[in-house]
C-alpha cells in the first residue's frame, strides 16, 4: 500500500460576497506555492500564505469573471509575481473587471493582461510538481481547468461543480461547448479524481457521473439537455 503523503497542499478560502473558492496550491518539497482565482480579499489572502510558511511563486486563474479575478492586479502589484492564465478568449470578461465591480461592491477591482495566456495542452510548473492545463470553453470562451496527475486533484474553476454546471447564459457562453468539455477533456482523466470547483463543496469526477443531473453518464443519454437556470457564477 502506498502510504505517501500527496505531493501538494491545498487549501481553500471563500473570497468576494459570491463565496468564490479561491485556491492555494503549493509544492510540499519547495513550499513554493500559487493562488488560483484570487477574485478578492488580498492582503489575506497573502497573510495566509506566509502564515503556512509558503512562498508565493504565481497566480493562476481559470477565467476571466469578476469573482475568480478581481484580485490579480492587486496581487501582483503587491508581489511582483506572474499571473498565468486563462486562455486569451476571457480578455473581453478581464476588461470588464472595473465596471462589473462596481456593481457587485468591489469597487477596487482592476483589469489586467496576464503574463502569459494558456491554451489547452499547456502545463504549468510549481515546485518539483507539474499541472496539466485543459482549455473548457462553455461558462467562458476562455476558461481553463488545472489538474496535478500525481495527486489525482483539480481545479475546475466554473466548470463542474457537486451536482451542477457552470452557467451558459452569459455572453459568449456555449451550453454544448460545456458540456463536451465536461465529459471529453474531464471525465478521461479518471473517475478518483478529487476536484475544487469555483464555487461550492469539492466532489470527484466519478460521483458526477454517477449523480450529477446534467452529465451524469445516465443524464447525457437523454435527450434534450438540461440546462441550469442559475447556480454560480
Amino acid at each position: 500500500m502506498n502510504t505517501a503523503p500527496p505531493p501538494i497542499g491545498v487549501a481553500v478560502v471563500p473570497v468576494t460576497p459570491l463565496q468564490q473558492n479561491c485556491t492555494i496550491v503549493w509544492c510540499r518539497k519547495t513550499m513554493k506555492a500559487a493562488i488560483i482565482d484570487p477574485g478578492a480579499s488580498v492582503d489575506a489572502l497573502l497573510a495566509m500564505v506566509e502564515k503556512q510558511g509558503l512562498t508565493l511563486d504565481a497566480i493562476w486563474i481559470t477565467h476571466g469573471h469578476l469573482d475568480h479575478a478581481g484580485g490579480a492586479a492587486e496581487m501582483q502589484e503587491k508581489t511582483g509575481v506572474e499571473i498565468v492564465g486563462p486562455h486569451p478568449a476571457d480578455q473581453f470578461w478581464i476588461n470588464m473587471i472595473p465596471a462589473n465591480g462596481k456593481m457587485f461592491g468591489i469597487p477596487d477591482a482592476r483589469s489586467f493582461t496576464p503574463t502569459r495566456w494558456l491554451d489547452d495542452g499547456d502545463t504549468v510548473t510549481l515546485g518539483e510538481t507539474t499541472w496539466e492545463v485543459y482549455h473548457c470553453p462553455g461558462h467562458t470562451p476562455g476558461h481553463v481547468i488545472f489538474f496535478n496527475r500525481e495527486a489525482r486533484f483539480a481545479q475546475v474553476g466554473d466548470v463542474l461543480f457537486q451536482g451542477s454546471i457552470g452557467r451558459t447564459d452569459f455572453p459568449q457562453s456555449d451550453h454544448d461547448a460545456l458540456l463536451n468539455a465536461i465529459v471529453t477533456r474531464l471525465w478521461p482523466l479518471g473517475d478518483d479524481v478529487t476536484f475544487i470547483p469555483g464555487h461550492g463543496p469539492h466532489s470527484t469526477f466519478g460521483a458526477e457521473r454517477r449523480t450529477n443531473p446534467f452529465v451524469s453518464d445516465q443524464a447525457m443519454q437523454r435527450a434534450p439537455i438540461a440546462r441550469p437556470a442559475s447556480g454560480p457564477s
